[in-house]
């Protein structure tokens, strides 16, 4: 069967930016499928996705003309209701397969199929393949139905009745199969084989393709377009690497991999060129400069060798005139009162303190239900003081050069500088900065507070306080913005699950799933010795009578984020269950108990015992009253519970003594040594003995062996 490769594009008007490689993978993948779907491709059979600012296609090789023919048995109904004793079909039959376009002279051919209740009829028949202007004109329907539309348009067709839902005004369909036109329609056009280049700079206008394989080329040589996406930002990226380099000195340009997309999606033919702006400017923070030059004008920022920036930087324009100076000076000239805006606001909030700024805080609402960001600012001062005070008071231990009157005094420094941090993190949102740029929260405090002569580690604090922002992000740089940290997101946490405004599937609208993570990485990376539950006490009692209580919900959630971390960090669902079942309230021991549990695995030992483990555990769940771990010696008649006793004696005591000098490896493979006596207990031992005392007292020896065992995880959870 004969193959060509098939090219179809829509032209349309200026598609949304941040959705074109969505929009044009979308495309391209759903067209692919559905021609699959109906026997048009082979094996060999191959999508290419383009997509510029005007334009969605896909380049398919090797796609038939028509689909094959295939076999088709189709289910009529049981032997019974269609035919006759006599084997003459009742009318019933004779209109099903009217409907299927036979007649009674097939009644012979039918099949008879048992379908373990009665005989059923199957018509045999050959379905016709789908010609490729049929089955094309399915597929485009259904790719243009399933496109990731982020807002739909509505507009009219020419004929001014006819009304068009899409994502914009489109005025081109192009359908080629090798060479040939297929004849289909979309959103009131007709496929042809032309296509409009660069508004400006193609040197033919239409673009009158020869083949689906040329289309490429041609939109290049003919239309000044890079049709495919990729190849236009791996141009883009090489284009600022050959302008970093020509201005020199070791700069380059700024690292932004969703600004580098954006602008993929806004040109046809990149040109990048070299602008200035005045030195000057360069006295903002180089953050605001580079955030109004990124997000407002889509500039590439260009940065020393240190990372401090310049003043120069790099624009991708649409077009590449022979003198570049024009469009050269007409974004300096547009990017210039931006930075003006920038440079005033800065000198307008150093006017006044960070300090001087706090009683605004109570004029802005933070929750209806949770109050203002100054009552909310109070909670989080209360939070970070009770956190720095368990945290810094084992300072003279860690400094054992300070005295103990410089250790106190150190520590109250440490507070003071908390305590500040809480209370000024806020303040740079009542800001004329963060009020134009809410991304520049916490950076902008920094500044202000470093110009208000505060310490660095207050101003590092305020910064940090938010951090981490995303998944990767920094943690903050000290244990004054690490408290400062936790107490913020341990107060929205606790505010928010409080009133039972909860994350919900895949809406979350105040980050909480992210805030979380952010406090489970503090603990864990950090290391630091606060225990989960007692940072939610904490924080719970700030809040007055404004919400419930939600301390043992919180903690689920936050082991169920712990959990789902972990797992996507290559632990499995067994070992991150057997360690989290037990609630451990330092975080930053999970991993060494999951190293742990993940080597006592491997022992041979390990799948008797944990099985040995959930048996004794659903043993003493059926026990009628609660089992406590005691045994009395003299009660012991058999020698396997004799032996088990003994052996507990000798192996808890140093997998005790194993697991309170931290080696938690060593703990579990000692108690791999237990393997021999309980399996002999159960196999030769009667639990529930007539005798009250003596199976109580068995219960006991085996809540002794369940204690012992599940120190560091629920070891049963690993039988399965």
């Amino acid at each position: 069967m004969t193959t060509a490769n098939l090219l179809v594009e829509l032209f349309v008007e200026e598609l949304p930016p941040k959705a074109l490689q969505k929009l044009g993978d979308a495309f391209a993948s759903v067209l692919h499928e559905q021609l699959a779907a109906q026997g048009l491709t082979t094996a060999a059979s191959a999508v290419t996705a383009y997509a510029s600012p005007r334009r969605l296609a896909a380049h398919i090789s090797a796609v038939l003309a028509q689909a094959p023919d295939k076999a088709v048995s189709q289910k009529l109904m049981p032997v019974a209701v269609g035919l006759e004793a006599d084997g003459q079909p009742k009318p019933a039959l004779l209109k099903k397969l009217a409907a299927l376009g036979a007649d009674a002279s097939v009644v012979p051919s039918l099949q008879r199929v048992h379908d373990g209740k009665a005989d059923v009829l199957y018509f045999a028949s050959t379905a016709q393949g789908a010609s490729l202007a049929a089955g094309l004109q399915k597929a485009l329907d259904e790719a243009i139905a399933k496109l990731p539309i982020p807002k739909v348009m509505t507009y009219q067709l020419p004929d001014g009745w006819s009304s068009v839902h899409f994502v914009r005004p489109a005025h081109g369909l192009v359908a080629l199969h090798g060479a040939d036109v297929v004849p289909v329609s979309a959103l009131g056009l007709q496929a042809g084989n032309s296509t409009q280049g660069h508004r400006f700079e193609a040197t033919v206008n239409p673009v009158v393709l020869h083949s689906a394989d040329s289309y490429a080329q041609q939109l290049r040589d003919q239309g000044a377009v890079i049709a495919s996406f990729a190849e236009r930002r791996a141009d883009i990226v090489q284009q600022l690497k050959q302008a970093a380099d020509k201005v020199g000195g070791g700069v380059v340009a700024i690292e932004d991999e969703a600004l580098l997309d954006e602008v993929t999606a806004l040109v046809e033919r990149p040109n990048v060129l070299i602008c200035q702006f005045e030195e000057e400017f360069l006295a903002v923070p180089q953050e605001c400069l580079i955030l109004t030059m990124k997000a407002n004008q889509k500039y590439f920022p260009l940065l020393d060798a240190q990372g401090k920036l310049t003043h120069q930087f790099l624009i991708v324009s649409n077009i590449a005139p022979h003198d570049a100076s024009a469009v050269i000076q007409g974004n300096e000239r547009v990017v210039r009162p931006r930075l003006a805006d920038a440079k005033f606001f800065f000198d307008q909030d150093r006017k006044k303190t960070l300090a001087s700024r706090v009683p605004q805080l109570a004029k802005v609402v933070y929750h209806n239900q949770l109050g203002t960001q100054g009552e909310r600012v109070e909670r989080v001062r209360a939070i970070a003081k009770a956190i720095a005070v368990q945290l810094f008071d084992n300072l003279g231990a860690q400094h054992a050069s300070l005295s103990s009157h410089e250790g106190q005094v150190a520590e109250e420094w440490l507070l003071t500088c908390v305590d500040n941090a809480a209370l000024l993190a806020k303040t740079d949102l009542v800001t004329d900065m963060v009020g134009e740029f809410p991304e520049l929260q916490g950076t902008m405090g920094a500044y202000y507070a470093l110009n208000d002569g505060l310490p660095d580690t207050v101003a590092h604090a305020i910064e940090d306080h938010y951090k981490p922002r995303f998944a990767g992000d920094q943690l903050p740089r000290d244990n004054v913005g690490l408290v400062v940290a936790l107490a913020d997101k341990l107060e929205t946490l606790v505010g928010m699950f409080g009133i039972g405004n909860l994350p919900t599937g895949d809406r979350d609208p105040f980050a909480l799933r992210r805030h979380a993570l952010g406090v489970i990485r503090m603990l864990v990376e950090k290391a630091l010795p606060l225990e989960l539950g007692q940072l939610i006490a904490r924080a719970v009692p700030v809040f007055g009578d404004k919400i419930q209580d939600p301390a043992a919900a919180l903690q689920d959630f936050f082991y169920d984020r712990l959990a789902v971390s972990l797992r996507e960090q290559g632990y499995s669902a067994q070992e991150v269950d057997a360690v989290l079942a037990l609630r451990p309230q330092r975080l930053s021991d999970v991993a060494q108990r999951l190293a742990a549990v993940r080597a006592f695995a491997a022992l041979p030992e390990a799948p008797a015992l944990a099985a040995a483990n959930k048996r004794v555990g659903n043993i003493l769940k059926k026990a009628e009253t609660a089992v406590q771990p005691q045994v009395n010696a003299a009660l012991l008649q058999e020698a396997a519970e004799k032996d088990l006793y003994a052996a507990l004696q000798t192996i808890a005591a140093q997998a005790q003594q194993q697991l309170q000098a931290g080696d938690t490896t060593a703990h579990l493979q000692t108690l791999a040594a237990l393997r021999a006596p309980v399996d002999a207990f159960f196999e030769h031992v009667m639990v529930n003995a007539d005798d009250v005392a003596l199976k109580n007292n068995r219960l006991g020896l085996l809540a002794s062996l369940h204690q012992c065992m599940n120190q560091v995880a629920d070891l049963a959870r690993l039988a399965g």
